[in-house]
C-alpha cells in the first residue's frame, strides 16, 4: 500500500526549458570570456555545488579572479541574474502541478521531494509556492548526498515514518534515480508530461518504467 508520494523537483515539478536560461554558456558570455575557459572551473565544481560545499557566490567570484576580471558591479550581476532566473521557473510549471500535490494530501498520501540542487536552487525552492506541500524535503545541498545514493531515498522515506516500500517515487529519470528509487525499494513512475524532444532535457522515455503523461495521473499509481 502507497502511503507516500516522494517526487524529484526539475523536469517533474517545474522545468527548467519553459524559461529564460542562466547557466555556463551565458554566465560566460557576461563575463565576455569564452566558455571553454569558464568551464574549466565551473564544470569541476559541480558536485560540490550540489553538496552545497561551495556557494555559486563562491565560484563566480572566484572565475573572475582567477580571469583578472572581477567588478563588483559585473559580480552582482551575474548573482542576481542566476537568481532571478532560478525563481522564474516556478511560474511556468504545469498547471495540474499544485491541484495533484493538494489531491494527494486529501486522500491521506504523504508527500516528499528529493532534489539534487544547488544552494541559489534552494533558495528558489523554499520561496516558492510549492515548499509547503511537502511532508519532508531532501534537498542534496542541505543533506550532503545526492541522487542516485540510496541513501538519500532512505532519509527522504524515514523524514516521512514510512517504509520504502510504501514510497511512489516519481521523476523524470535524470540521475538514475528511478532504477536509484527500485534499488532502495521504492515503486517508481517517470513522469513525461514535460518531456519534448530536442530541447536538451536529460531524459527521454524510459519503457522499462510505468509512466504518467500528466500530473494526475500519479494518483492512478497509487494503487
Amino acid at each position: 500500500m502507497i502511503k507516500a508520494v516522494i517526487f524529484d523537483m526539475y523536469e517533474t515539478l517545474i522545468t527548467l526549458f519553459n524559461s529564460r536560461v542562466y547557466k555556463g554558456k551565458q554566465i560566460a558570455a557576461d563575463m565576455n570570456i569564452p566558455e571553454e575557459t569558464f568551464r574549466e572551473i565551473w564544470d569541476p565544481s559541480d558536485d560540490d555545488r550540489t553538496l552545497g560545499n561551495i556557494s555559486f557566490e563562491e565560484i563566480i567570484e572566484k572565475i573572475l579572479r582567477e580571469n583578472n576580471i572581477y567588478d563588483r558591479e559585473l559580480y552582482d550581476r551575474i548573482i542576481l541574474n542566476r537568481y532571478t532566473c532560478s525563481a522564474e521557473v516556478f511560474s511556468h510549471k504545469h498547471p495540474d502541478i499544485i491541484p495533484m500535490l493538494k489531491a494527494l494530501k486529501d486522500k491521506g498520501i504523504k508527500t516528499g521531494l528529493i532534489t539534487n540542487c544547488y544552494l541559489e536552487e534552494k533558495d528558489a525552492i523554499i520561496k516558492s509556492d510549492l515548499y509547503d506541500l511537502f511532508d519532508a524535503i531532501c534537498m542534496s545541498c542541505d543533506v550532503k548526498l545526492k541522487k542516485p545514493d540510496i541513501r538519500i531515498y532512505e532519509l527522504c522515506a524515514g523524514k516521512l515514518n514510512v517504509k520504502p516500500e510504501e514510497c511512489l517515487y516519481v521523476g523524470d529519470g535524470g540521475s538514475n534515480e528511478l532504477s536509484a528509487a527500485i534499488t532502495a525499494g521504492m515503486k517508481p513512475l517517470q513522469a513525461t508530461w514535460y518531456l519534448r524532444d530536442g530541447v536538451g532535457q536529460p531524459c527521454g522515455r524510459m519503457d522499462e518504467f510505468d509512466m504518467a503523461a500528466a500530473p494526475m495521473d500519479v494518483l492512478k499509481a497509487l494503487k
